[in-house]
C-alpha cells in the first residue's frame, strides 16, 4: 500500500529505484568485487607473494598482507573497468537522449 499522496508506482520507483547513476554504480562495482575475489583466490593459489619480484629481478619489499591487497585492488579495477566499458557500450542513443 502506498503513503497517502502518493501514486503506487511513484511509491514503488522512489523506494526501490534510487539514483540512475547509483544503481549503475553498484551494477558496476558489485560484480567487479566478487571476480576480484575470484581472481585472488585464483593467482595466490600458485603464486607465493613472498617470492614475487619486479621486472629488474629485484624482490618485493613488502608484507603479504599489502600485496593481497594491492593485488586485490588491482584485480578489482580492471573488472570494474571492463564491467563500465560494457555498460557504456549497451546503453543506446534513446536512453541517454529520450525523445520528447
Amino acid at each position: 500500500m502506498s503513503p497517502p499522496g502518493r501514486s503506487q508506482g511513484e511509491y514503488r520507483s522512489a523506494q526501490h529505484g534510487g539514483c540512475l547513476m547509483c544503481r549503475l554504480a553498484l551494477q558496476i562495482l558489485w560484480p567487479a568485487f566478487l571476480m576480484a575475489g575470484v581472481l585472488e583466490v585464483l593467482v595466490f593459489a600458485v603464486v607465493d607473494p613472498s617470492e614475487m619480484r619486479w621486472p629488474g629481478g629485484v624482490p618485493i619489499e613488502a608484507s603479504r598482507q599489502a600485496i593481497y591487497t594491492l593485488a586485490f585492488l588491482a584485480f578489482w579495477g580492471v573488472t570494474a573497468a571492463s564491467s563500465a566499458i560494457t555498460a557504456l557500450l549497451l546503453w543506446n542513443a534513446e536512453a541517454v537522449r529520450p525523445q520528447a
